[in-house]
């Protein structure tokens, strides 16, 4: 027998090691093992991308457009990072043709854009702006003409600045349904999909809450809880208004970043911990609108800060809803305890993996659950569940020979759709995923310091350039599977 020392023995270990590097395939150690299978999507999945009017179109003062808040917010010193606006952003306003463009190289089958309620009716009521819907009628057709389906949400944040008192005023819910109704009524012959408003905490925890968004207060709970009621009473009554005045067969829902919580661990006491805390996490919100009704926790818990619901309120907020869009980014972790309610949320670690932005912590099976269990908990509610954001901000650079290297995107995007797609082979009603975003853009407060797009933008010359993002979601999308 030949003796082999442990310099060799190390040698032979890189020499194969480099082999595997270089591409060559090496003999798996257990013969005769199956090569995994493709993670195929359910035939008719729909693939789309994801943007929001304020944060792309730019043309803040063009054809009649009112001011929004965001107008206000990011105009104001010190409350966007390097005064960033979105007085031009990506200038999508002129450039729509150049990005349905980009959405059919990619191959994808819808995309979800938002509208800017102040162009088309510069101060939220009263006069419409026509240009301003001729503007959405122009992009829903040049969709159309390229083959792709539009999902529009009715509003993503940017309210009209002339609203008087903005979300703390109930008269700015049923100036939306104005809005949501004479828009549908217009466009409801080219547009089958609606989505009401997108992500309830962001326009009403940190717009008036926090003040970190547009209009930037910190008030107290109990206005902050009545905010919140218009906020949802505004979707609800959205959904009667785009139903009233669109032809059958018309689809209605909305895009929420609900909570999500998975269990520590899969077995049935941390399961169902991470059930209650979704119910009882999103209580404000989703399972108010789900529901149709307060979780009487939650309103024993905010006592005399509860809001003030008036007659007719929940019947509206509770309206059926043909599918339920959810933006999912990150995961907390719930786990099973013998307090009153259950569950626990366990805190992150330090060392927990994050993406550029601070905030996206790397739990991929945050996207599994997300869809699990609200359907789990709503069921027959939820008929059908889009993915309407998920996505992360990377440190790209475009390097000299113009290429963006986005290894961590792909990687991040990767692992979410391989996890979405456990939920689809078991079942959950998944209809699509929509990626945030199709380009870098303006970030709120982040300004154009964080870029979420897969085409970069210069933002001197508005060139976008496909990411290594793109090229890999294309190939993901022309193949209906992760690989």
């Amino acid at each position: 027998m030949k003796v082999i020392t442990r310099r060799q023995f190390g040698k032979s270990v890189a020499a194969a090691a480099a082999a595997t590097y270089a591409g060559i395939a090496l003999p798996r150690l257990a013969l005769g093992e199956p090569q995994p299978a493709p993670l195929e999507y359910p035939k008719g999945f729909l693939w789309g991308c994801a943007t929001a009017s304020y944060q792309i179109e730019g043309g803040a003062k063009d054809d009649g457009r009112g001011p929004s808040l965001w107008d206000v917010f990011s105009h104001t010193p010190g409350k966007t990072h390097n005064g960033d606006t979105g007085d031009v952003a990506d200038d999508s306003y002129h450039l729509y043709k150049r990005d349905v463009q980009l959405l059919k190289n990619l191959g994808v089958s819808v995309y979800r854009m938002s509208m800017s309620w102040s162009r088309v009716f510069p101060t939220g009521k009263g006069e419409v702006n026509q240009k301003g819907l001729d503007y959405y009628n122009r992009v829903v057709d040049e969709l159309l003409a390229n083959n792709i389906t539009p999902y529009i949400t009715m509003f993503h944040w940017d309210t009209p600045a002339g609203l008087q008192g903005g979300w703390q005023s109930r008269d700015t819910s049923k100036a939306f349904a104005d809005y949501c109704g004479y828009v549908t009524k217009h466009l409801g012959d080219k547009v089958k999909h609606w989505m009401t408003t997108n992500e309830f905490i962001c326009f009403t925890d940190l717009g008036y809450k926090e003040g970190q968004f547009a209009p930037g207060l910190k008030l107290g709970p109990a206005q902050v809880n009545q905010i919140r009621h218009h906020a949802i009473l505004a979707h609800g009554l959205g959904v009667e208004a785009i139903r009233a005045n669109t032809p059958g067969g018309t689809q209605v829902g909305l895009a929420e970043n609900a909570i999500v919580y998975c269990p520590v661990m899969e077995t049935a006491e941390h399961i169902e911990a991470a059930r209650k805390a979704t119910r009882d996490g999103n209580a404000p919100f989703l399972t108010t609108v789900l529901d149709g009704k307060y979780p009487q926790s939650y309103l024993e818990h905010e006592g005399a800060n509860a809001p003030k619901v008036e007659e007719g309120d929940m019947k509206a907020i509770g309206s059926p809803i043909d599918f339920l869009g959810v933006n999912i980014y990150v995961p907390l972790y719930a786990r099973a305890d013998n307090s009153p309610k259950g569950w626990a949320e366990e805190p992150m670690p330090s060392s927990f993996p994050h993406m550029f932005s601070p905030w996206i912590n790397l739990g991929p099976e945050c996207i599994y659950w997300g869809v699990r269990n609200v359907c789990d908990i709503w069921k027959e509610k939820v008929p059908a569940i889009y993915i309407t954001e998920n996505g992360t901000s990377s440190d790209d650079v475009l390097t000299p020979e113009g290429h963006v290297e986005d290894v961590d995107r792909v990687m991040y995007l990767r692992n979410h759709l391989t996890q979405l797609h456990r939920a689809a082979s078991e079942g959950y009603p998944v209809k699509g995923y929509f990626l945030w975003s199709l380009l870098d853009n303006f970030e709120w407060a982040d300004g154009y310091s964080k870029r979420f797009g897969i085409h970069y933008v210069d933002f001197k010359t508005l060139k976008r350039t496909p990411k290594l993002s793109a090229e890999w979601y294309k190939q993901t999308i022309a193949s209906n599977r992760v690989e």
